[in-house]
């Protein structure tokens, strides 16, 4: 059994459709994936049908960035409600902040001498939630930097001088908006954004995992963070964080060691809380 339980569709930041990612998964010998797109479900229901029959499984996910006086903190939800009116209120409010967000990063890039056409970047967004992912492609279509890490590095990212900060929400709100929409909440990639010193205070607030396996995890990173999961009683997930094919800053679907019993432990966690 193979799963993946952190990717992304051009419901967000991804290159491929839900459908695509699902053929892709079937192609790779995948068993389970979560759908875990930014501030999002609007992709899960199309991977969900692309998967009857053929044996994969579409865990309902979403990725939720949080930041914060703790900084920029990412969280995963498994087996989320799609449906649940109220979780759907807050990511489109998520979702409309992003979009504001980065109309201030492109007006930004402008006063800095790198205009962008914001129609544009709408475009390579497509119907997905626009993103910093989305300005930095329109960066690299426009010449003025050779990598989307470029981008980054020297404009949008933190301390870039077009960077605009997110929508305030505290790690605790995260939580506590996935566990109302009936999911499980897993810190997202904590060795690599240096969170780890926040789980003690999430678990309190109702974290229930934590992403061990992570293409920019050490091994070492690794066998402390799944010390820290037994510690805690945390369920520890993972997966490849994958965007698209032939995408040097992100790994390929599948490519990441995940323990099979992990969906089960998932799926077992939010039973407890129904």
């Amino acid at each position: 059994m193979r799963i993946d339980l952190h990717t992304h569709s051009t419901a967000s930041d991804g290159r491929l459709t839900p459908t695509e990612l699902v053929r892709l998964a079937l192609e790779r010998g995948l068993t389970a994936i979560a759908l875990t797109d930014h501030d999002t479900t609007d992709g899960v229901a199309e991977a969900q049908a692309a998967a009857r029959g053929t044996g994969l499984e579409v865990i309902a996910g979403v990725e939720i960035n949080t930041e914060s006086e703790d900084g920029d903190v990412h969280f995963l939800g498994y087996f989320v409600r799609p449906d649940d009116a109220a979780f759907q209120t807050h990511l489109a409010t998520l979702r409309n902040a992003r979009l504001g967000r980065a109309r201030l990063m492109v007006e930004k890039l402008a006063r800095l001498g790198l205009p962008l056409d914001w129609e544009r970047v709408q475009a390579i967004a497509g119907e997905g939630a626009v993103g910093r992912p989305h300005v930095a492609r329109a960066l690299l279509e426009r010449g003025y930097i050779t990598t989307i890490s470029e981008a980054f590095e020297k404009y949008i990212g933190h301390e870039g001088p077009a960077y605009v900060p997110r929508y305030r929400l505290t790690p605790e709100e995260a939580i506590a908006m996935i566990r109302a929409a009936g999911g499980v909440a897993s810190l997202a990639h904590p060795a690599m954004a240096g969170t780890v010193a926040l789980i003690p205070r999430l678990v309190a607030a109702g974290l229930e995992a934590i992403e061990v396996y992570y293409p920019d995890h050490t091994p070492e990173q690794q066998e402390r963070l799944l010390a820290l999961a037994r510690q805690y009683n945390l369920v520890p997930t993972g997966g490849s964080d994958f965007h698209a094919l032939d995408d040097p800053d992100h790994a390929m679907l599948g490519s990441i060691w995940v323990p099979p019993d992990v969906v089960e432990q998932l799926r077992l966690r939010r039973m407890t809380q129904d």
